[in-house]
């Protein structure tokens, strides 16, 4: 068992932070099981993405139909950046309109944030080439990444702003890029901690209260973020504040952020002109939220 980033590393010597996890995992079931389960996992944030991009719109009216948009530019041919990048920012997009029209989407670690690890990995799937069995194994490195997170510090919006949930996500498929790429155990969690430095911070704050604005695309920054921390981190590049002290960090930062900030729709974004009309829009108009998913 791992309570630390610097345990897990260390145990990981010779193999991968995903298989580590994989062994923990196959202690409650087996491990043909385990793989299943993270196989099934896999499969929705595939069908996710692909009902994405062919366009949801919420049940508020307030997001939608940007994963199309993205894909459609994507295939244009003139955008700024590599298809991996665009790839990685599209599937984010895409799962989490899903998830804000009531799809069905794998929380990673949670639903706002359920768009980074999905988008990050499956892009660099169909740039590597790689296979299912692979990116299940950077999967497992995701929930090592964020097991550790979620229990020296926080992964949710209204424990810790957005810095918990889309930071911690980043942070997940940072090392799960870094793995499925081949690097060490070592680089992985300098990947973790590059990618959530580049969050700490990060506040919650949605309008009318609801998982869709700013949430959705802040899953396309986790997502580029991701990537981002990912390729310093093959490139040798280290964080300089230790692994897990980073995680503490996140930790302070969370306790520190004003309740306005922490997922009760009071500040921020939500406290604008439009953040306020958005709110008696829905919530004094008779709108009532969906009782069921």
């Amino acid at each position: 068992m791992f309570t630390s980033i610097k345990e897990l590393v260390a145990q990981a010597e010779g193999t991968t932070i995903g298989e580590i996890m994989l062994r923990r995992e196959a202690e409650h079931s087996s491990r043909e099981q385990a793989l299943a389960d993270m196989q099934e996992s896999l499969n929705v944030m595939r069908a996710a993405v692909h009902k994405g991009m062919e366009g949801v719109t919420s049940h508020s009216g307030m997001t939608g139909g940007n994963a199309q948009k993205m894909h459609q530019y994507l295939q244009s041919g003139h955008a700024l950046t590599g298809d991996t990048f665009l790839r990685s920012i599209t599937y984010a997009l895409a799962t989490n309109e899903v998830n804000a029209a009531m799809g069905v989407i794998c929380a990673s670690p949670t639903a706002g944030s359920c768009g980074v690890l999905p988008g990050g990995l499956l892009a660099a799937q169909e740039h590597m080439l790689c296979s299912d069995e692979d990116v299940v194994l950077a999967l497992f490195c995701a929930g090592a990444i964020g097991l550790v997170v979620a229990n020296n510090a926080m992964i949710s919006g209204a424990a810790g702003g957005c810095q918990a949930e889309v930071g911690t996500a980043s942070a997940m498929a940072a090392a799960a890029l870094t793995q499925l790429r081949g690097g060490t155990p070592s680089m992985c969690a300098h990947a973790m901690a590059m990618a959530l430095k580049n969050m700490l911070g990060l506040v919650c704050d949605p309008l009318a209260g609801l998982v869709e604005v700013p949430c959705v695309k802040r899953n396309a920054a986790g997502a580029a973020n991701a990537l981002t921390a990912s390729e310093m981190a093959l490139a040798g590049v280290e964080s300089y504040v230790p692994w897990d002290e980073v995680i503490e960090a996140l930790y302070k930062v969370g306790q520190s952020i004003p309740l306005a900030l922490r997922e009760t729709a009071q500040g921020g974004l939500a406290d604008t002109e439009t953040g306020r009309a958005w709110k008696r829009k829905l919530w004094s108009g008779g709108w009532k939220e969906p009782a069921s998913v």
